[in-house]
């Protein structure tokens, strides 16, 4: 499946979740489709490495900072690592919030998810880009959406009693990356 038709999947969703909930300008529900969509194949979810590795651990994606970037541009590396540690614990902590929670790293998540889209924020502020505005809102109000996003999971993909909850997503999310192939 395309990610346009991801977007098209977990927009409305996204949508009338938030706003059952009374939260999310027009801008953040859909940079959180887009996230939801991009983050459905593994390649994007998992997507910095280390010794040819897939890093999942929010301390070593900020060790990547101490690294050189790969292309020369300090600044902009910054930007995109600290976005990608925003939106990874984003996700994290609204779609798997039980298992964030088990690892009892849910509130890490939600304060270097914060501090990450803050990060995010003032660099795109110092290099005049627009958008900065809805990153300083997703870090004044990470712990809402990353609620939101646990709301969005147990209205919509709620397992059934016994159920593992990660399996039906899980599927799901493989059906997808075999779709997007072709």
């Amino acid at each position: 499946m395309s990610t346009d038709r991801l977007r098209e999947f977990f927009n409305p969703m996204v949508r009338r979740s938030f706003a059952e909930l009374g939260i999310g300008e027009a801008q953040v529900v859909e940079y959180v489709s887009e996230l939801l969509s991009g983050f459905a194949r593994c390649d994007r979810l998992y997507r910095l490495e280390a010794g040819g590795k897939s890093i999942d651990s929010v301390v070593q994606m900020l060790a990547e900072l101490l690294d050189a970037p790969p292309t020369g541009d300090r600044i902009e590396w910054e930007r995109e690592v600290r976005r990608y540690i925003g939106d990874y614990t984003l996700f994290m902590s609204g779609m798997f919030r039980s298992h964030v929670s088990r690892g009892g790293y849910l509130d890490y998540y939600l304060e270097e998810g914060s501090r990450s889209y803050r990060t995010v924020s003032k660099l795109d502020l110092s290099r005049y880009r627009t958008g900065f505005l809805m990153f300083e809102e997703l870090s004044k109000r990470f712990e809402f959406y990353s609620g939101a996003l646990d709301y969005l999971r147990q209205s919509y993909f709620a397992p059934g009693s016994g159920e593992d909850p990660f399996a039906d997503f899980l599927k799901e999310m493989r059906g997808w990356e075999k779709l997007s192939r072709n």
